[in-house]
């Protein structure tokens, strides 16, 4: 008996949305609706099932982290690019970006000197500090993750 599986989006409802990621080797589903039609080679009968899969709790949770972390990434980064291009202090972005930043680099300030290269007009900044607390704070994302992973029981995937 050949049968025939056809996804069909629904448009009625939400846009169909479907994105698997590999987190760590593990495949986390996100919410997904569908229609699932299934008919059978002679066409004498069809099966409409609506599915809708969402996010675990646990999968919430890592979702949470890997975006408060990618946020600071962000931030991060910001700062970088902002700091090597020799950006005014003037501008009230590049004094909220310094001032926010600031906090999250201070433990690593001083492992490294900072290297200044004179202009003209401005003076480009190169931050070590930035660039191991990047470092530092990947590492610990995928720390926190594992960690989380092995306290909530689940399954690993190796």
């Amino acid at each position: 008996m050949n049968l025939r599986v056809m996804i069909v989006a629904n448009k009625c409802k939400t846009a169909f949305a479907k994105a698997m990621a590999v987190k760590g080797g593990e495949y986390m589903a996100e919410l997904i609706k569908e229609t699932v039609t299934t008919q059978k080679s002679d066409n004498e009968s069809v099966v409409v099932s609506p599915v809708e899969v969402t996010a675990t709790n646990s999968q919430t949770v890592e979702y949470s982290i890997y975006f408060f972390f990618g946020a600071l990434e962000i931030l991060l980064t910001f700062r970088l690019i902002l700091k090597l291009l020799g950006a005014s202090i003037i501008s009230s972005f590049v004094t909220f970006i310094y001032g926010l930043s600031g906090i999250i680099i201070m433990p690593f300030e001083g492992i490294f000197r900072r290297a200044v290269s004179q202009g003209i007009e401005t003076a480009s900044v190169l931050e070590p500090a930035t660039i191991v607390a990047m470092i530092v704070y990947a590492i610990l994302l995928w720390g926190v993750i594992k960690l989380y992973r092995l306290l909530s029981g689940k399954q690993q995937v190796s």
